[in-house]
């Protein structure tokens, strides 16, 4: 490990060291007042490259680009996590006034961040981002899976749990996230039939 990479490692563990978990709660209610607020300043918000970011680092930012493609990439039906701005909306539901404990939760997800940096440090020497995809995937493999994972693995996989929850409500409430599950809203119905044949079918259940 290079002279740099140990002193990177100090500040890592001075971030675990602050938090005294690396789990991240945010309510239904922060996301939506986030989305809501993220909608207010759209027009004279900058483009997600020229984000001004309130919390993250240009390292922690790149980090959770990366994490969070991997959990929602792009494929042939829309985007991916990061082209629906979620790290953006991380780092702004994250510094919002009305996040319960925000110091606190701030705290946890810095120090999953550190967390993940310091354990690809120890495992090859490189911090996450820098690790081939080989080696992230190996690291993501071993605490995406809570009930499979190594004790030693626990405070990642807190970390990536929450991470998972934050990434699945910025992308599914963007605009993005809207087209992919092909939402149109509320639907007035005229006449209710009942459910139709082939949903029955497919959950198991015979019609009347």
């Amino acid at each position: 490990m290079s002279d740099l990479n140990r002193r990177d490692a100090l500040k890592m563990l001075g971030l675990m060291a602050a938090a005294p978990t690396f789990s991240v709660a945010c309510s239904s209610e922060d996301v939506q007042r986030a989305r809501e607020q993220q909608a207010e300043q759209a027009p004279t918000r900058p483009a997600p490259q020229d984000y001004d970011r309130q919390l993250l680092t240009d390292h922690e930012f790149e980090t959770v680009r990366v994490l969070t493609d991997w959990i929602i990439p792009a494929d042939d039906r829309s985007g991916s996590a990061t082209d629906a701005g979620v790290p953006e909306f991380i780092d702004h539901i994250l510094t919002d006034e009305a996040l319960p404990d925000r110091q606190e939760q701030q705290a946890a997800f810095r120090g999953g961040l550190a967390w993940i940096d310091y354990t690809c440090l120890d495992r090859h020497g490189t911090p996450f981002v820098e690790c081939t995809e080989a080696q992230q995937q190996g690291l993501l493999d071993d605490i995406a899976w809570p009930e499979a994972a190594a004790p030693e693995m626990q405070p990642g996989v807190e970390f990536f749990n929450s991470l998972r929850d934050l990434t699945a409500s910025g992308f599914f409430s963007s605009k993005m996230g809207m087209e992919d599950l092909q939402y149109q809203g509320n639907q007035f119905v005229a006449e209710w039939t009942g459910c139709p044949d082939e949903v029955l079918r497919h959950i198991g259940l015979e019609t009347a």
